[in-house]
């Protein structure tokens, strides 16, 4: 088995000595498409082995183990112009003609908008014989490769927007364990980046429920995303292929923002949606008119909650991450948490600490849990502390999934979610109360005692909430005062 981390530091090193690759999100463009490739010729070789009848959905030039294999194969200039001028124009026109259509059309889908950065093909050469190094058939290798992977997409977080790309990895496990999402539901992420849900959900069926083919076969079938930029499509197709989904044909390339909320394809089928929906983002002009008029805002994190109750069926559930201004927003954000309060039951709201998506972002962010059907009638909230001797989370100490052991312990059953108990983090609101407060959810601790507080990052920390607060107040003001107006917002 291969030292998997270090042969991802050598391919890394190689890239920064070529002029064509400019910076972090090129880099992993670059690796990404070439590991797609490795991945799946070892796919085939695996398929070839079990099933003599076996074709693969690519031309025999066009693999993987016919270019690249060979350390002394094709490179430098030669090496460029097949990837230039054979390997991609084909790839892009790939027809399904052969007996893995749903894989050809997603390698089509992926390499739409794939691009080769590198402009030394002897640099090329040099990374391609480093990926020959890893057997994606090996689970030792494809385990190892499974954690760098992960590792890679949070050092590209710098090079996105604020839960663009990458959702700590305890926040996605932890979501996944209280939506509990069986066999046979119909799981979807509709902003599903780099695939972090929809990993954890495929990993969550097949290690509880997964116990025949036919069941394996359901997990495969089941399980929906939706991205709309290239680069996070093109990893989360790959994520998925690292998870065992052999043909990730329902990883798609798009924005459901852009579908009328009427004509959704699917409104009220799905059984669980789990995601973390953009946040601090603003949709293209006209993007709101897809919404009705009570709703229509350009914020993205506000139109996908509309979108998220819409697609639920009845009982249908869902985990969503939404920044505190989703909590306390007026005017619009009014009418939507009354929306979700009346339409569904938001019966968890798991507050989180600052600094969980440090150091990209300092946004305060909470898990909201519900189930459509039946009207809020009461809130529980769970204020999630830093462990002991903390007083933030970093890139170097980040949030682990054990320090979620008490919100699990607490939870209850989880279906009916029986059983609990206020404590010194827990506390429960009534809808009555809610609705006094104009359905203003940003509802702090009533169990801890007023402190004054003299550490100057908690100070820092508490200075850029109330700034934060500030902000959206006079955006919502700006929107208020445009309706009014009729001012095109």
């Amino acid at each position: 088995m291969s030292d998997v981390s270090n042969v991802i530091r050598g391919i890394q090193a190689i890239m920064r000595k070529d002029a064509g690759v400019d910076g972090d999100a090129q880099r992993l463009g670059q690796l990404t498409w070439m590991f797609f490739l490795k991945i799946l010729d070892d796919k085939i070789e695996e398929s070839e082995l079990l099933d003599p009848n076996y074709e693969s959905p690519l031309p025999q030039r066009l693999r993987w183990s016919s270019w690249a294999a060979d350390e002394e194969g094709l490179t430098g200039e030669e090496l460029l112009a097949f990837i230039s001028n054979e390997l991609f124009t084909q790839l892009r026109s790939l027809t399904s003609n052969v007996r893995g259509p749903k894989l050809a059309f997603v390698i089509q889908s992926v390499f739409t908008d794939a691009h080769n950065y590198m402009k030394n093909g002897t640099l090329l050469r040099q990374v391609v014989n480093k990926i020959n190094e890893i057997n994606f058939n090996n689970t030792g290798d494809k385990h190892a490769f499974g954690d760098v992977y992960e590792q890679l997409l949070r050092d590209l977080q710098s090079a996105g927007n604020s839960g663009e790309f990458y959702t700590p990895r305890a926040v996605t496990q932890f979501m996944v364990d209280m939506i509990d999402p069986q066999l046979r539901d119909m799981v979807l992420d509709p902003a599903c980046g780099t695939g972090g849900f929809l990993a954890q959900i495929v990993d969550h069926k097949s290690d509880n429920y997964v116990q025949s083919v036919e069941d394996a076969e359901a997990v495969q079938n089941t399980i929906f995303g939706v991205e709309k930029k290239a680069l996070p499509h093109l990893l989360c197709v790959t994520n998925m292929m690292l998870h065992g989904i052999e043909a990730p044909v329902l990883i798609e390339r798009g924005n459901l923002l852009e579908t009328s909320l009427r004509d959704q394809k699917w409104r009220g089928k799905v059984d669980v949606i789990v995601t973390n929906p953009p946040f601090g983002g603003v949709e293209e002009d006209g993007i709101e008119k897809n919404f009705p008029q009570t709703f229509q805002t350009r914020e993205t994190a506000d139109l996908f909650l509309v979108l998220i109750i819409e697609l639920l069926k009845k009982d249908g559930r869902a985990a969503v991450v939404l920044p505190d201004g989703s909590l306390f927003g007026e005017g619009l954000k009014t009418r939507i948490k009354e929306k979700l309060l009346t339409e569904c039951n938001l019966h968890t709201v798991v507050r989180l600490p600052n600094g969980v998506f440090n150091p990209y972002t300092g946004i305060k962010t909470n898990l909201l849990f519900f189930q459509k059907g039946q009207p809020t009638e009461e809130v529980w909230y769970y204020e999630h502390p830093y462990p002991q001797g903390y007083k933030n989370y970093s890139k170097t100490k980040p949030l682990r999934i054990e320090e979620f052991d008490a919100e699990k312990a607490w939870w209850g059953d989880l279906k009916t979610r029986s059983n609990r108990k206020a404590s010194q983090f827990a506390w429960k609101v009534s809808i009555q109360e809610i609705r006094d407060r104009g359905y203003d959810l940003d509802i702090d601790n009533p169990h801890l005692e007023d402190t004054v507080e003299t550490d100057p990052e908690v100070l820092l920390s508490h200075w850029q909430d109330v700034n934060r607060k500030v902000a959206d107040a006079q955006n919502t003001l700006k929107l208020l005062l445009a309706d009014a107006l009729g001012i095109s917002k």
